[in-house]
């Protein structure tokens, strides 16, 4: 038996590939299926289940192309009611692949159709769980996605949640091995750890929800602190229960490469967004006017389905030559499915064309800290609110990029400010957001709050302990 974690750091998602003799199955794929089926080949073995713990809402599953090419079935939990055919499992129920066995356990909570499958090794031993979205390394599942779907409030869910968990999990060996379908940079959860496989046992002990002494505290401490999910979260659970087109088919019509003149004309006929994904040190110093920056190096997806929302939306690249593939691959991980084509040598193309362009003012800390009057200096922090608690500049305001559609219509445009996030990945999201929308009267901050704080010139907060460290 072979048991494998096959982990996408920018999406922090963990699938799984499990062989015994010349059979294998495969829980919560990623949307790109070829590197399931490269692995199938090498092992010489063949795809018997495809599992899903329970219909995602960070990503898009590639169970549906995946069972189209192997002819491999895919299985969901009990309640399930996908929108194409599917083996709908008992509570219970047990899978055989190879001299192994998957045990079926229905743990609604996250959601109503959520399971964990056991495995049970050809010993008859159980030695591991594939938890899905309901037991995380460090935290448990937020049980606020599925209120409408199952027409009840959070705290009831949290309770399905306290009831699958305590009934079904706990009572398993602590020598069971845990394998999450989320680890730590997941809006999936809150309190998650940055390993990726523990056991039950250890989870036992650190784990603050497996900690509780009632139903009532489970309820109370899973609800408290939740930040609302990413508005793209819905959008990606229609997708994998209602059914999507191929990658393959996603990726060719993407992969246009588009002149200067020609992108300029689809962006006017499609109203599309232009996306791009550069490095925010190469696009403060020109970028097609009107592109939102979210940079491929780092939580690219995440940020997208964040600050896009709507999946149906057109979309021009403009990306570093040879990273237009990867772009399209990881917008599509997410179910932005309508790339019109990407713009053909780069921004460089652009530029050399004559066609207009713009620039972000940037800075660094030390000449923001010339600049710097604590006295009528605006500074707008745009990191998440545990960071600014955490410490900030005196008097800046925190406003997150999270919520940037809610707070834009505030700003002042006669008024000049800062922007700075940790490093400068964010705030370069929010600058270019705010360029689009005709605002243009501010500075962003090269190496955001930790270049600001090392230069020693700029008055902060007290330092409250820190969470986690952010990009």
């Amino acid at each position: 038996m072979k048991v494998e974690q096959i982990y996408t750091g920018c999406l922090a998602q963990g699938a799984y590939y499990i062989v015994s003799g010349n059979e294998a199955a495969i829980i919560d794929p990623l949307r790109e299926v070829q590197p399931y089926l490269d692995r199938l080949e090498k092992d010489h073995v063949q795809l018997k289940y495809i599992f899903e713990t329970h219909f995602h809402a960070d990503f898009v599953s590639g169970h549906l192309d995946l069972s189209k090419k192997t002819g491999a079935p895919v299985v969901y939990g009990p309640t399930a009611q996908p929108a194409f055919e599917a083996i709908i499992a008992e509570d219970g129920e047990i899978f055989q692949i190879g001299t192994v066995q998957i045990k079926v356990l229905h743990t609604p909570g996250h959601t109503m159709e959520s399971s964990t499958f056991l495995l049970i090794d050809e010993d008859g031993r159980e030695t591991a769980i594939f938890s899905g979205d309901t037991l995380f390394l460090g935290d448990v599942g937020r049980p606020d996605l599925a209120q409408k779907a199952a027409g009840m409030t959070q705290e009831e869910l949290a309770g399905l949640l306290y009831d699958s968990i305590y009934s079904k999990i706990l009572p398993l060996p602590d020598d069971i091995t845990v394998y999450p379908a989320h680890g730590a940079g997941s809006a999936c959860g809150k309190k998650m750890q940055k390993e990726t496989i523990d056991t039950l046992g250890n989870q036992k002990k650190t784990n603050y929800a497996l900690n509780q002494p009632n139903r009532e505290t489970f309820i109370k401490e899973v609800l408290d602190g939740l930040a609302p999910p990413p508005k793209y979260f819905g959008m990606n659970v229609a997708l994998n229960k209602g059914g999507y087109d191929s990658f393959e088919e996603v990726k060719s019509n993407a992969l246009t490469a588009l002149s200067p003149n020609q992108f300029e004309e689809t962006a006017e006929h499609t109203e599309a967004l232009i996306l791009d994904t550069r490095p925010a040190a190469e696009f403060y110093q020109g970028f097609v006017p009107n592109s939102v920056n979210i940079g491929l190096k780092g939580d690219f997806a995440p940020w997208a389905g964040a600050m896009i929302v709507d999946v149906r939306q057109p979309i021009l690249l403009v990306c570093e030559p040879g990273t237009e593939e990867e772009a399209v691959t990881r917008l599509a991980r997410v179910g932005f499915d309508h790339v019109e084509g990407y713009l053909e040598g780069g921004y460089d193309s652009w530029k050399t064309s004559g066609k207009e362009v713009d620039t972000v003012r940037r800075i660094s800390p030390d000449q923001f800290a010339e600049e710097f009057n604590p006295e009528n200096t605006t500074v707008i922090d745009v990191r998440k609110p545990s960071e600014y608690q955490a410490e900030h500049i005196e008097n800046a305001e925190n406003k997150p990029l999270d919520y940037i559609s809610e707070w834009i219509g505030t700003i002042n445009a006669d008024q000049p400010f800062y922007l700075h996030c940790a490093g400068g990945y964010r705030s370069m999201i929010a600058a270019s957001i705010l360029h689009a929308r005709g605002i243009r009267n501010f500075t962003e901050i090269e190496g955001g709050f930790n270049g600001i704080r090392n230069t020693g010139k700029i008055p902060v907060s007290n330092f409250v302990c820190p969470t986690k460290t952010f990009k």
